[in-house]
């Protein structure tokens, strides 16, 4: 597909500016620490992490959308040796894409090397649009990796993966916006789709909520398998979002990239 890359980034530019907008109109909870601070780091880390892909785009011959053209080309993976009507195999292959990322976020929370990485993201003491780009490099990687195989093994058609990609980022900057929904359009809205209430959740500093809703897109794989929290028990403008952390350290761009190492 040609230009996919500045539809992507389009998309993206289009929705971070309109979520920011909404979540400062329409806040869902109080701030505390201020935006600017927040998003040099955020920004920073999103920055190196576009660096670290372009880097293994020039280290690895195909990244996600190279390797479904690639597959397809050889013949290999699931879908390119079952025959389906094209609308089926996009829906099966964005079902099974969406539930891999599901999977791929539960462990990251369960296996304490992967932890170390993925607490950057869980670091950020308040929760908006910009902590939806807010990840250690290594933690990018990795996820590209782990994507790139996958594609391989389902061989989904190229389309399939573009528009995974877009609703993916798309549904993670809609998550983490400080939108505050209606009680009755949320409650509705998340019977498909994790909302930026539901996702708030995961971002608490208790333990036992921050090992909940691991959605990124679809909220009914955290139904399907019983790791849904409806809403923290502090409720929402009580509740402490982050981790140990509590003060200015997880705004600072160094601080995030050591952490990983030092665990202090």
């Amino acid at each position: 597909m040609e230009n996919e890359a500045t539809i992507r980034l389009s998309v993206f530019l289009g929705l971070f500016v309109l979520f920011a907008v909404i979540e400062a109109i329409i806040p869902g909870k109080a701030r505390v620490e201020t935006r600017k601070r927040r998003w040099v780091a955020n920004w920073g880390l999103s920055i190196l992490n576009t660096l670290t892909i372009n880097l293994m785009a020039w280290i690895l011959p195909v990244l996600a959308v190279g390797a479904a053209i690639d597959a397809a080309n050889n013949g290999w993976g699931l879908f390119n040796n079952i025959d389906l009507p094209a609308w089926l195999e996009i829906i099966a292959a964005m079902l099974i894409l969406d539930f891999a990322i599901w999977f791929q976020h539960l462990i990251t929370h369960k296996i304490p090397i992967l932890w170390r990485l993925h607490q950057v993201h869980h670091a950020d003491r308040d929760m908006d649009v910009s902590t939806a780009i807010r990840f250690h490099p290594i933690e990018i990687a990795l996820s590209m990796g782990l994507k790139i195989g996958l594609v391989y093994l389902l061989g989904p058609a190229t389309i399939a993966v573009i528009l995974f990609e877009i609703i993916l980022n798309g549904s993670a900057l809609f998550n983490h916006a400080n939108i505050k929904l209606p009680k009755k359009v949320d409650a509705v809205v998340r019977l498909l789709l994790v909302t930026p209430d539901m996702h708030r959740v995961h971002h608490s500093n208790l333990r036992e909520e921050h090992d909940s809703n691991y959605g990124f897109s679809l909220s009914i794989w955290d139904r399907m398998f019983r790791t849904y929290v409806a809403q923290p028990k502090k409720g929402h403008d009580d509740m402490t979002v982050g981790l140990r952390w509590q003060d200015d350290r997880p705004s600072n761009l160094f601080w995030d990239l050591k952490l990983p190492f030092t665990n202090k």
